[in-house]
């Protein structure tokens, strides 16, 4: 069973019904694939480029349509690596996002998958605003059997981030994970707390791999674009980790996200387990939910 075959498939009815690739099947497609979460914009373009595809290799039967709106969304989502940069010692991760969208378990679950590969892993408790963040990041560390560094709630972020760097450096790690306040909506207040967390990396491990990573709930929609567009704006974002994918039949968010920030989803969420985040394949996602 494939990573992605907990999506709903979004035009599996659209495609049992299929005769030709005529107008009618065109705009069915695009409100179909509006409902199913890519927006008008980029439902539109996708079905733009599908229809010019379709006439330029003159397609006919529904294996070869169903293939090309395949490679369409691939080309969609195809704006940067899924890959996460941790070529340095220590590597550094941060993981930004409102409450409630799954950040503390995401970095659980990231820490799990990085050690699977052998990575020496430390968690950094820098969400010091949220009662019970750093217990709940606590437990999480204690199931991947990685390293924690956190202090008591209300400490200073900056000095949760500065002491998990020096011991980072003085163990080995090869990765950090820095979860952060998801009060901030702000914008001047989230840029604030992210600059000095980034001076930090800088004077401690200057040339360090960075990644800031946003984590957004796969159900909310088009409302998680809005987030990422917001997010984008003012944290400088390396990636997207999509949480939830498999309890909605949205799943088009990812499309969506790619074409209009130009951002790549790395990660994608797939079920409650410790090993149901996984690095984001656009071709699987692409075929799943086609």
């Amino acid at each position: 069973m494939g990573f992605f075959d907990k999506l709903k498939k979004i035009t599996t009815n659209l495609f049992s019904t299929f005769t030709e690739a005529d107008e009618a099947f065109f705009e069915e497609l695009e409100e179909t694939l509006i409902l199913a979460d890519l927006g008008v914009e980029t439902a539109t373009e996708a079905v733009e480029r599908l229809r010019e595809t379709v006439r330029r290799e003159k397609l006919q039967d529904q294996e070869e349509v169903r293939s090309a709106l395949r490679r369409v969304l691939v080309e969609l989502l195809d704006v940067g690596t899924a890959e996460l940069n941790v070529s340095t010692t220590p590597s550094v991760m941060l993981f930004i996002g409102v409450n409630g969208v799954g950040k503390t378990t995401s970095i659980g679950k990231v820490a799990r998958l990085l050690m699977l590969g052998g990575k020496r892993v430390l968690l950094c408790a820098a969400d010091t605003f949220r009662a019970a963040a750093a217990d709940q990041l606590e437990i999480w560390a204690q199931r991947a059997g990685c390293e924690i560094v956190r202090q008591h709630e209300g400490a200073d972020p900056g000095a949760v981030l500065f002491d998990a760097l020096q011991a980072a450096r003085a163990r080995g790690v090869d990765v950090v994970l820095c979860d952060t306040a998801g009060r901030l909506h702000n914008k001047a207040n989230l840029m604030a707390e992210l600059s000095k967390l980034s001076k930090i990396i800088d004077r401690e491990c200057p040339g360090a791999a960075r990644e800031t990573l946003l984590v957004l709930d796969a159900t909310t929609g088009q409302n998680g674009l809005i987030q990422a567009r917001t997010f984008k704006e003012t944290a400088g974002l390396t990636g997207i980790v999509l949480t939830k994918l498999d309890g909605t039949a949205k799943g088009g968010i990812a499309v969506a996200i790619a074409r209009e920030l130009g951002v790549p989803v790395k990660l994608a969420g797939v079920g409650e387990g410790i090993d149901d985040l996984k690095p984001f394949d656009a071709e699987a996602y692409a075929e799943a939910i086609i």
